[in-house]
């Protein structure tokens, strides 16, 4: 009997300093107190306090204002990866990454506490108007926001593809019964309703015929050929660049395609391409020698540009 008192005793006291804790946790909270955990992106921690990490700070403000360009957590990634951002622990950034510090209120300047919101002792990093501007996307679906951005996908080909009559095809679309967009490039003769006399082809998918010429073009690049046609273009600007350091600078948009926004990559495939011919029998693909002296030397590593350019 005794030893059962001293343990519901025990359990008792036990209780007590937990509610204590708690209670002496949410008063804390309630004044705006950091009281420990993990530190999140943008601050450092120094005697119980939160201080702003200028440059993690930066960083963060770029995330917000990245989602309210792009309305794309997926585009937001690919973005933040070819700038080689990292999280707090020095990993590349996910999509849970990016709506977790979206959706982080310290950034306000406040201080949450079992979903409660507290002036905080830390200054703000994110301005309020910079916050409803994000949110106010998150309140729309992502299947939503992904249709709005792909109608606005350039298109890559306008003003540089041609039917087999030699004119310029235009880029249209269409809606599907659910909604969806089809893009096309249509010959002139179909614009105009004379579709008779019009070339062999004057109806072609956009999503194909861009897909082609890409693959094209990321094909043309690794050719020894084209690469020393390049270089030799290149060397007009900078008569330093070596063959070599013009095929490394070539190979290294291949790998970094996929990651360019639809705006990036129009204009790469504008400053490489002169024109694309549509026929029966495929498509010719026409480079620009300029194009790929210019390219060469953008993508010249910062060493490498240096001293071509010494």
């Amino acid at each position: 009997m005794t030893l059962n008192i001293l343990l519901s005793f025990a359990q008792f006291e036990r209780e007590i300093i937990g509610e204590r804790i708690r209670d002496k946790v949410a008063a804390s909270r309630a004044r705006g107190i950091w009281m420990g955990g993990f530190v999140p992106l943008g601050y450092d921690a120094r005697d119980r306090k939160l201080l702003v990490n200028d440059a993690e700070a930066a960083l963060v403000r770029r995330i917000f204002e990245g989602f309210v360009e792009t309305e794309s957590g997926t585009k937001l990634v690919q973005a933040l990866r070819t700038e080689g951002a990292t999280t707090k622990r020095g990993r590349a950034f996910t999509k849970s990454d990016v709506y977790r510090v979206l959706s982080n209120r310290t950034y306000l300047g406040e201080a949450m506490h079992k979903g409660k919101s507290h002036p905080g002792e830390h200054a703000a990093i994110v301005p309020q108007a910079m916050w409803n501007a994000a949110h106010a996307l998150l309140t729309i679906s992502p299947r939503t926001r992904a249709n709005r951005t792909r109608c606005q996908t350039p298109s890559l080909l306008r003003g540089l593809i041609f039917g087999s009559d030699g004119r310029a095809m235009s880029p249209t679309h269409a809606r599907g019964r659910r909604g969806q967009q089809y893009r096309y490039y249509v010959s002139q003769s179909v614009l105009r309703g004379s579709a008779a006399d019009g070339p062999a082809i004057a109806r072609i998918s956009a999503a194909e015929i861009e897909g082609a010429v890409i693959a094209q073009v990321r094909g043309l690049l690794r050719q020894p050929e084209v690469v020393l046609g390049a270089w030799r273009a290149a060397r007009a600007s900078a008569p330093d660049m070596t063959e070599d350091e013009a095929r490394l600078a070539l190979e290294r948009l291949d790998p970094l395609w996929e990651e360019l926004f639809p705006a990036e990559q129009a204009r790469i495939i504008r400053l490489l391409v002169d024109r694309v011919d549509i026929g029966v029998g495929g498509a010719d693909v026409r480079l620009k020698l300029e194009g790929l002296a210019s390219l060469a030397r953008d993508l010249a590593s910062p060493a490498e540009s240096a001293r071509a350019a010494a």
